[in-house]
C-alpha cells in the first residue's frame, strides 16, 4: 500500500525528471486549468459552460483528493499532522477554491452565485505549481515572511498613527475615521488619487511626509525580495551545475 500510495504521490507531483506518467498529468491538469477558464469569458452562462464547469470541476476534486490523501508525502510528517497542516496550506487553499464554483449549478438562485464565480479566477493560480519560476518565488517568500511581516506591521501602525494625526488637524475633512485611514493608505502608497485632500498647512505637511515615507515603505521590502530572489537563483543555477 505505501509504495502504491509512494506511486501516487510521483505521479500528481510536478515532474521533475522523464516520469511519463507525472509528464502525462501535468499536461492533463494544465490543459483542465486553461479550459476550466473559458467560462470566466462568457458573459451569460449556457450549456457549454455548465458542461465545461462539472468536467474540470470533477477533475479537480480528483486532484485535491489525491493530494490530500499523499499528503504525508509531501509533508515529510507521518501522522495526522500531515493532513491538517496540508489542508492549511496556500496551493491546497487555491485547490480547495478552484473546486467551489461548481457548487453554484445546484443552487442557481442562491444570492452567493456571484460570489462562487469569483472564485473561479483562483484556477488561474493553479498555474502557479508548474512553473520553475513560481518555486523559486515561493521559497523566497517563504525566507524572508518574517522581514516582510515586520515591514507590514510598521506600515500598518504609521498608516493608523497619520489618520490619528490627520483625523485631528483635518476635523471636517472626514466623516469618520475610516475615511482618514483610506486617506493614509493612498498617501503612503503615493497614490493619492486626490478625492480627499488637506486644505491646512499642517495637513498638507502630514501628506508630503506620508509620500516620502511611502517610498521608504515601498522600497524596504522590495530590496529585501530582490536580494532573497538573487540568492535563491545563485542556489538553483548551482545544483545544475553540480
Amino acid at each position: 500500500m505505501d509504495e502504491k500510495k509512494k506511486r501516487l504521490y510521483e505521479i500528481i507531483e510536478v515532474s521533475q525528471g522523464k516520469d511519463v506518467a507525472s509528464l502525462s498529468y501535468d499536461k492533463l491538469m494544465l490543459v483542465t486549468v486553461l479550459v476550466g477558464l473559458v467560462p470566466l469569458t462568457m458573459k451569460k452562462t449556457n450549456v457549454y459552460a455548465e458542461a465545461i464547469d462539472i468536467l474540470t470541476a470533477i477533475i479537480f476534486l480528483f486532484d485535491y483528493a489525491m493530494r490530500f490523501y499523499t499528503a504525508d508525502y509531501k509533508m515529510g510528517i507521518k501522522c495526522y499532522k500531515a493532513y491538517v497542516a496540508h489542508f492549511f496550506t496556500p496551493m491546497s487553499i487555491i485547490d480547495l477554491m478552484a473546486i467551489v464554483p461548481v457548487f453554484t449549478l445546484f443552487f442557481p438562485g442562491s444570492n452567493a452565485i456571484g460570489l462562487f464565480r469569483i472564485f473561479k479566477v483562483f484556477r488561474v493560480l493553479k498555474l502557479l505549481r508548474y512553473s520553475k519560476t513560481m518555486v523559486i518565488i515561493e521559497n523566497v517568500m517563504r525566507k524572508v515572511k518574517q522581514q516582510l511581516m515586520a515591514v507590514l506591521v510598521l506600515t500598518v501602525m504609521y498608516i493608523t498613527a497619520s489618520a490619528m494625526f490627520i483625523f485631528q488637524i483635518e476635523p471636517n475633512l472626514f466623516n469618520n475615521f475610516f475615511d482618514a485611514l483610506y486617506w493614509a493608505t493612498i498617501s503612503i502608497t503615493t497614490i493619492g488619487y486626490g478625492d480627499i485632500s488637506p486644505v491646512t498647512i499642517p495637513g498638507r505637511l502630514l501628506t508630503m511626509v506620508s509620500a516620502l515615507v511611502g517610498v521608504a515603505v515601498i522600497a524596504l521590502p522590495s530590496g529585501i525580495i530582490t536580494a532573497a530572489y538573487m540568492d535563491e537563483t545563485k542556489k538553483t543555477k548551482s545544483k545544475f551545475q553540480k
